[in-house]
C-alpha cells in the first residue's frame, strides 16, 4: 500500500517540463528533416552541404536538450540550456552566412519564431531550476 509519505518522496516530473521536452524533441526532429529536405511548410533553406550538416546538428542539439530535461537532473538541465544556446547561435550564424535566406516574410517569421522558441525554452528551464535534482 502506498501512503502519503511515499507519494511525497516519489520523483514526479512537472507536466510543463514534460510538454516542453516533447516540443523540443519534435521541433528538433523537424529541424533535422528540414536540413535534409531543404524545405518545411513553405520555408526554404540553402541546398549547400554545409547547411545540411549545420541544420542537422542544430536539430540534434534541440532533440538532445529535450531528452536531457526529461532526466530531471540539474547537470542535464544546465547542459540543455547550453545546447539551446548553441541552437540559437547556430541559427544566427546560418542567417549571417546567407545559408538561411531571409528573402520573404515567411522566411523571416520562421527564423524569428524558431529562435524565439529556443530562447523561451531555455528561459523556462531556468525558471524551473528548482524542479531539477
Amino acid at each position: 500500500m502506498i501512503n502519503n509519505t511515499d507519494m511525497k518522496n516519489k520523483n514526479v516530473r512537472p507536466l510543463g517540463i514534460t510538454i516542453v521536452a516533447i516540443l523540443m524533441i519534435l521541433f528538433g526532429l523537424a529541424e533535422v528533416v528540414t536540413s535534409f529536405t531543404h524545405g518545411f511548410f513553405g520555408i526554404i533553406t540553402s541546398q549547400a552541404a554545409i547547411f545540411t550538416y549545420s541544420g542537422a546538428t542544430i536539430g540534434i542539439f534541440y532533440v538532445v536538450a529535450g531528452l536531457l530535461i526529461l532526466t530531471m537532473k540539474k547537470w542535464a538541465a544546465a547542459l540543455a540550456i547550453v545546447l539551446l544556446g548553441a541552437d540559437i547561435i547556430g541559427r544566427i550564424a546560418l542567417v549571417a552566412t546567407g545559408l538561411y535566406p531571409l528573402n520573404s516574410l515567411e522566411q523571416v517569421i520562421g527564423i524569428i519564431l524558431g529562435t524565439a522558441l529556443a530562447a523561451i525554452f531555455a528561459i523556462y528551464i531556468g525558471f524551473k531550476w528548482k524542479s531539477f535534482k
